[in-house]
């Protein structure tokens, strides 16, 4: 089973979608595609994901987005990071591929390939 935390709006998102698409058809595999911010993670969910991913939490919040800066996350903890993550889905770094218990953000979207490589 490969799972992807998908924006349709993103095109790196889509991008990243595709190579999933292309792996889970080649080796028989269900692709399930989740619309994080139609369906958000929760605090559990996202903190698994981080176990998946590995590294800071910081990695999986995207900086840029207007709700960063007003919640003043630039020096937040990694609590305060996942629960802001789970309080406001558009935070999340887009997009997330996990497959075989490992994860990837798949900026560029050759780390999904990647992924699927290991």
């Amino acid at each position: 089973m490969i799972t992807i935390y998908h924006n349709p709006r993103c095109s790196k998102s889509r991008e990243a979608l595709a190579i999933a698409e292309q792996f889970g058809s080649e080796h028989k595999l269900q692709l399930d595609v989740v619309d994080y911010q139609k369906t958000p993670l929760t605090l559990a969910q996202l903190q698994h994901l981080h176990h998946q991913l590995g590294g800071p939490v910081s990695t999986m919040v995207r900086d840029n987005e207007t709700e960063y800066a007003a919640l003043g996350l630039a020096q937040a903890d990694d609590a305060a990071l996942l629960a802001a993550l789970a309080a406001y889905p558009k935070l999340l770094q887009r997009p997330v591929v996990v497959y075989r218990g490992r994860a990837v953000i798949g900026r560029p979207p050759q780390l999904v390939s990647a992924l699927f490589d290991k």
